[in-house]
């Protein structure tokens, strides 16, 4: 073979070689994928997170290309956090999601953006003023409010037949409802109220709930008001009212669930976990009212972004996108039954067991003499609980249904000592 027909094959095949190489090369490296870090005392059931993560989380990811880290920690651990980063000047974290009672706690730290700005330029959603005593300090929005709770009446229909003559389940008094659980125990033989029992738990909630339907304020334990509340508990506690097992619960769900408890007023999201369960076996109704109302404590959790976040215009996109009434109502509808904190999300509510549920708490929201907890008043909300808690052991487990004054005086010692 002549030396140029050499050179031209060697030349063609060379030629070939690049071309085949540039076809099979992988595409140029864009950068890696963003990763946005997000924790949250909200939504700690492992159901919930399934739900958030694959429903909500998941199409903001897919849209924008990018990765959620989703954590759950409780506000403590939250803010030891977020103390590290901050003071060693190395934020991961962008986004949390807090309890109201901790709120101040973020703003006088400085660990979180002001975001007054932000919010003012989402002109489709309106957030309930409820909460701005917690959301907001001296005029501007640290917090975006979200997953907002009361207090529901739930009873399974077994219990139906013991109401007391001429009571109304969704209208009841407290009295009423103090009847309606002696009569419970009498029919059935023991008593099926439930409350938390374990200590530091959210029995301070369901008392808060009664003294505020009696005038008093939250969390007052030996005014007037208070002692008409602590009546209604006595008389429960007189009359074997309450599940044998109470002392070792710590959520109503699943004794509920299980029918060991018939009776109980709790959190609203996890009534709702269990009435839509089986709606056709449970009655659901607003918390007893007394002189004064329906009374409920009220929670809310709220969205914030880290100073010195580093992905700041992300987690603004996604809080934006997390807020909107529609996504709003959907986390709510699939988290148990949560109020969604922006006013124009209840028009997209439909007939569901879950709107049933979300409905009756907007109700005693917005008409029932409702309390934040002032957990940031104290030195430590753990033993404020503790407190409540050893009364309602001694009084009402271990009483003959007499309120003792003197008893709930050196309780409010107590509870003045832990004061800030």
């Amino acid at each position: 073979m002549k030396k140029g027909k050499v050179f031209a094959a060697v030349m063609t095949i060379l030629l070939l070689g690049a071309v085949f190489t540039v076809a099979c090369a992988p595409e140029a490296d864009e950068g890696p994928t963003k990763t946005l870090v997000f924790t949250s005392r909200l939504f700690s059931p492992p159901a919930e997170q399934e739900f958030l993560i694959n429903e909500i989380l998941k199409p903001f990811e897919e849209e924008h290309g990018v990765t959620i880290n989703f954590q759950i920690l409780d506000d403590q651990k939250m803010l030891d956090r977020a103390e590290v980063q901050q003071s060693t000047d190395h934020v991961t974290t962008d986004i949390v999601a807090a309890h109201n009672s901790q709120m101040v706690n973020w703003v006088k730290a400085d660990y979180v953006e002001d975001l007054t700005s932000v919010i003012a330029g989402w002109t489709d959603r309106t957030f309930s003023e409820t909460f701005n005593s917690d959301t907001t300090y001296d005029g501007k929005q640290y917090f975006i409010p979200v997953g907002a709770d009361v207090y529901l009446l739930l009873a399974n229909n077994k219990v139906l037949p013991y109401l007391p003559d001429g009571a109304d389940v969704n209208a009841l008094t407290w009295e009423q409802y103090a009847q309606w659980a002696k009569n419970i125990a009498e029919g059935e033989g023991e008593g099926k109220v439930c409350i938390t029992g374990i200590p530091m738990k959210s029995w301070i909630y369901m008392f808060g709930g009664t003294e505020l339907s009696y005038g008093a304020g939250f969390p007052e334990i030996n005014t007037p008001g208070a002692v008409d509340a602590w009546q209604v508990w006595a008389d429960i506690g007189a009359a074997n009212g309450f599940v044998p097992s109470v002392l070792n619960i710590d959520s109503c769900v699943d004794p509920m669930m299980r029918e060991e408890a018939l009776l109980t007023v709790f959190h609203n999201a996890r009534a709702g976990q269990v009435y839509a369960s089986n709606e056709t076996q449970y009655t659901l109704a607003p918390a007893p009212s007394g002189p004064s109302g329906i009374g409920s404590i009220a929670g809310v959790s709220g969205y914030a972004i880290l100073k010195g976040a580093p992905n700041h215009d992300l987690a603004v996109e996604f809080l934006e996108y997390i807020t909107r009434p529609e996504i709003q109502v959907k986390l709510s509808k699939g988290t148990g039954g949560f109020i969604p904190p922006v006013e124009e999300a209840i028009e997209y509510l439909g007939d569901e067991a879950v709107d049933e549920v979300i409905n009756k708490a907007v109700l005693v929201l917005n008409n029932g003499v409702v309390s934040g907890v002032p957990a940031s008043d104290y030195q430590d909300w753990g033993a404020v609980k503790q407190v409540f808690d050893d009364v309602f052991e001694q009084m009402i487990l271990g009483g003959d249904g007499t309120v003792d004054q003197a008893l709930l005086d050196d309780a409010a010692t107590k509870l003045d000592a832990l004061l800030k």
